[in-house]
């Protein structure tokens, strides 16, 4: 029911804050008849607010370093539960940081529990809930509560099997914190989860945007590291006992009504078994091919050779470039009741509506190129291989192009021209590559810049980097930073950048003559092509990320090819200068 004043009702910021406990009816009243803009109010200025009228202490947590010590006082289970965050000592008391300063059940347990005197502190919930995942560690409640479980027994920490591994692995506490592992990383838009083990700890980390980033656990999780390890082997599917070989799972979860696909490595190492777990999401909404975030000439390139009756498109570049999302965009692009569309895959990442996917079972003998010489006899207009990975697979897809197929695939080179190169190294004919190849996208994938962190960047380093590719001089470009959006990274997200070769009559008459790399990406510029660096600066220049994260995703051979003429003209002026002092 709303609650009625006589300016109103009171707002729903207002209202929450009374239903948790945060606020009485009464002080929400008074707030309201002292700020009359409370409709832009914030959490943070109600409590600070409140704090002024009770006379209590107001917490900025982002300047404010809690003490470990302090900290380890209390139990963590309790904290969590009642969001209380200890920080320090102050003339004798312990400063506690609350959001609730009418929900005192929480403070008097944890006064009784440990007899100590506690001052409450007001802080936003929000700021309370992030610092106690820092500080304490992903599922601290799940191992606290599993410390004082003595009857738990786990594999000791030489390796040598107990009867009790396989109970210890179904526990309800570990089966929660692998759970709360799995849904952290899945919420954090992480890509892979780290489980290492090492002498004194068990290392947790997650890939972000391409980048591992460590995440705090508990110190006492190394104890309960055999039974961790065991109840993700029972998730896919692996032999617990198994201890001294490799093994290779999958598990399938779903939350909030998305699927993730998950694989599994379990490797044995030093220190105990190392595990890797690969997050695919199943259900991601596919963008279309305007939101790829190509140039006007890369995208009137793809829309061309997706009307192609046969030839292969490839895609090239580094493991987790972005090949295979790219390709599942060119596919929803031309999926419609007129084109029969088959793939083969491994894995496959994302399910297609009218699509027909295979996967690629090595176990059961339907490798890639097994199973494209069956789908040749499936009448297929459209095929997408996941990878051509040896010279069988290439010379089917070659011959699939040539008997009428539009074959899309992807492939591992440095570069568009260095494609080229890699059919005919794999064993494919020159006059077979130069028939049946149409175009070859190269591209990698760079992070973003957080948007709310930020900055103009005018250092002497930032000049250097505009002159190396191209840049003008008072062209701006922005530097990361980091703030709390970002997790102090300074990015947020990633966008590809690209580079698209043209198969024309000058490169496939090259190709005749097997030319070098270095000769084909000469020709392929001349042809209109942009390399990787070209495309990269121009994402640096609508400041959408910075020049050491282009650099750092091409090579020097890139970066030199992709210096514009003006920058080149610009740097021979620069020389010019130079001399002259020296000459009078």
């Amino acid at each position: 029911m709303p609650i009625e004043t006589p300016n109103g009702t009171l707002p729903e910021l207002l209202l929450r804050m009374i239903s948790g406990r945060q606020l009485t009816e009464t002080d929400a009243r008074a707030f309201l008849a002292q700020h009359r803009g409370v409709a832009e109010a914030t959490e943070e200025a109600v409590l600070r607010w409140l704090a002024h009228e009770y006379g209590v202490g107001f917490a900025a947590l982002d300047e404010l370093e809690p003490d470990k010590q302090v900290l380890s006082l209390f139990p963590a289970r309790l904290l969590l539960r009642d969001e209380l965050l200890p920080l320090r000592r102050v003339d004798g008391q312990i400063e506690i940081a609350t959001s609730r300063l009418f929900a005192t059940q929480g403070l008097d347990g944890l006064k009784t529990l440990t007899g100590l005197r506690l001052r409450p502190v007001l802080a936003p919930v929000e700021a309370i809930q992030r610092e106690m995942k820092k500080r304490l560690g992903v599922g601290a409640d799940t191992i606290d509560t599993l410390d004082e479980e003595t009857a738990l027994q786990v594999v000791d920490e030489d390796g040598s099997t107990d009867a009790n591994l396989d109970e210890a692995a179904e526990d309800a506490s570990i089966i929660r914190f692998v759970n709360q592992v799995l849904k952290d990383a899945i919420d954090l838009r992480a890509s892979d989860i780290h489980l290492e083990p090492f002498e004194d700890e068990l290392r947790i980390r997650y890939r972000i945007d391409g980048v591992l980033q460590e995440i705090p656990v508990p110190a006492q999780i190394k104890r309960f590291q055999p039974a961790i390890v065991a109840r993700v082997k029972i998730l896919s599917h692996l032999n617990i006992a198994e201890k001294r070989l490799p093994q290779d799972g999958r598990i399938k979860v779903r939350i909030d009504e998305a699927e993730v696909d998950i694989r599994v490595s379990v490797i044995p190492m030093l220190h105990g078994e190392a595990v890797v777990l690969r997050l695919l999401r199943q259900n991601a909404a596919l963008r279309g091919v305007k939101e790829l975030g190509m140039n006007a000439r890369e995208l009137d390139c793809l829309s061309r050779v997706l009307q192609l009756p046969h030839g292969i498109i490839l895609v090239t570049g580094p493991t987790g470039s972005g090949k295979t999302s790219t390709l599942y965009t060119a596919l929803h692009e031309i999926n419609d009741t007129e084109r029969k569309i088959v793939t083969i895959e491994d894995p496959i990442e994302y399910q297609l509506k009218g699509v027909n996917q295979i996967q690629v079972s090595e176990k059961s003998g339907l490798t890639f190129a097994r199973g494209l010489r069956s789908i040749l006899r499936h009448d297929p207009d459209v095929i997408l291989i996941g990878e051509i990975r040896d010279q069988e697979t290439a010379q089917i897809a070659v011959q699939a192009s040539l008997t009428g197929h539009l074959v899309f695939s992807t492939l591992h080179t440095n570069d568009a021209p260095g494609a080229i190169t890699r059919l005919v190294d794999m064993g494919v004919e020159p006059y077979l590559v130069a028939s049946s190849l149409e175009a070859v996208l190269a591209q990698r994938l760079v992070r973003v810049l957080c948007p709310h962190c930020k900055e103009v960047d005018t250092t002497p380093t930032a000049r250097a980097f505009k002159a190396r590719i191209g840049l003008p001089t008072d062209a701006p470009v922005y530097r990361a930073v980091g703030c709390r959006e970002c997790r102090q990274t300074g990015y947020h997200g990633r966008r590809a950048i690209f580079e698209w070769m043209d198969v024309d009559a000058e490169i496939r008459q090259m190709i005749l003559q097997s030319s070098s790399t270095d000769v084909l990406r000469d020709a392929a510029r001349r042809g209109g092509m942009t390399t990787l660096a070209d495309d990269g600066r121009r994402l640096v220049q609508s400041g959408m990320t910075t020049i050491e994260e282009v650099l750092s995703v091409t090579t020097a051979k890139e970066v030199s090819a992709g210096l514009s003429n003006a920058a080149k003209d610009a740097a021979t002026a620069a020389n010019a200068a130079a001399l002259r002092p020296a000459t009078k």
